[in-house]
């Protein structure tokens, strides 16, 4: 027994566990929002390729998370307790409840989304509130410019997975259903005014602090891509107002707002995409299918385009905008090759690292 816990750890720190970027599940996130846009545009073989690839991606990341959580629990700590690497924690959230999504849209295992949105939901409510009171008590808090990225806005994409699944698991709840889109409708608002405040703090710091290319890093991308799931959170709630005389007294308000969330989300993508070319092609920063230039943090950015894609296209569907479905058909291309992009520096990553790795090694001692 002591033999096997010895393998085990050797392998947690010869293979990078100890150390897991704590964003990693954004993988699934933009693997998951993908996929699903590719279904709702009719792309039912590449969706399903991504789903399969995306059940793989979840359980592989679950495993390393909670050996890292065991056999590393102090590092698993300063990480959680961090201003900037805490938010990444919030991926597992919007992960767990975007691979749920996927097979409510995919799948009939009604039983295997209602599980995943609970265990999102009792995720979300532990992250959020120990994240939150931690950086708040902290002695020594950082200043703005350090203390704050574009991962913040992970906590909002968090929170919309949890409102979307929850909307659409609500019908099969019988009774319970008026009451459960109340609650989902509650925290879809609330994501809303949480953006809104850490927007903020962004702009604040894009303006008035010196943003080098490294400073510039991908989760920036997540000041689109977190009204763009807002969006698709409103959106969805207006998809399945029909039976609700709740949703249905506020429709007029539901309608505007989530416009309004969309509009802001437009309006980010030729900014970043100014400021992207500013980091790669001005200073020369690696794209991440080069080499040396892949970072798991770029998913944060693929995400982003997916959800837009998904989202305009709720939206239209939820507006009943029809000239609006051509950027969805635009889009769904631009998400799909980012998707590859990112994964070719992914694969190029991981060959690299067996190569310069003796896994022998790795077993040879108990």
């Amino acid at each position: 027994m002591i033999a096997r816990l010895n393998i085990i750890k050797r392998y947690i720190y010869n293979y990078g566990i100890k150390d897991l970027f704590p964003g990693y599940f954004a993988l699934v996130m933009a693997t998951g929002i993908v996929s699903i846009a590719a279904h709702l545009l009719g792309f039912f073989t590449i969706a399903n390729s991504l789903f399969v690839l995306n059940n793989f991606f979840y359980f592989f990341l679950l495993i390393c998370l909670l050996l890292r959580l065991y056999y590393c629990l102090p590092e698993f700590k300063e990480d959680l307790f961090d201003h900037l690497k805490g938010p990444g924690f919030f991926t597992v959230i919007a992960g767990t409840n975007i691979l749920g999504s996927q097979y409510y849209l995919f799948t009939d295992h009604i039983v295997i989304s209602t599980s995943l949105w609970g265990l999102g939901t009792l995720l979300w409510l532990v992250i959020s509130y120990t994240f939150f009171t931690a950086i708040t008590v902290k002695e020594v808090p950082p200043n703005l410019e350090k203390g704050i990225s574009g991962a913040w806005l992970i906590a909002i994409v968090a929170t919309q997975s949890v409102a979307i699944l929850g909307t659409y698991l609500a019908s099969t709840t019988g009774p319970l259903e008026e009451l459960l889109l109340f609650l989902m409708t509650c925290i879809f608002l609330a994501g809303c005014m949480l953006y809104i405040l850490v927007i903020t703090l962004i702009f604040y710091r894009f303006s008035f602090f010196k943003l080098s290319p490294e400073d510039l890093s991908p989760p920036y991308w997540i000041n689109m891509g977190a009204v763009a799931i807002t969006t698709l959170a409103g959106s969805t709630l207006l998809l399945y107002s029909e039976g609700s005389p709740f949703l249905i007294s506020v429709e007029p308000f539901l309608k505007g707002f989530t416009l309004f969330f969309w509009s802001i989300g437009t309006w980010w993508i030729p900014l970043l995409l100014i400021l992207g070319y500013w980091r790669h092609v001005v200073h020369d920063v690696p794209f991440p299918w080069q080499s040396g230039g892949y970072d798991p943090s770029y998913w944060g950015m693929v995400f982003p385009l997916g959800m837009y894609t998904a989202c305009t296209w709720r939206l239209a569907e939820a507006l009943d905008l029809h000239f609006l479905f051509t950027v969805p058909r635009v889009f769904i291309y631009i998400a799909i090759a980012s998707w590859i992009a990112i994964f070719m520096g992914l694969v190029r990553m991981i060959f690299r690292d067996l190569s310069s790795t003796d896994v022998h090694t790795v077993f040879s001692e108990s």
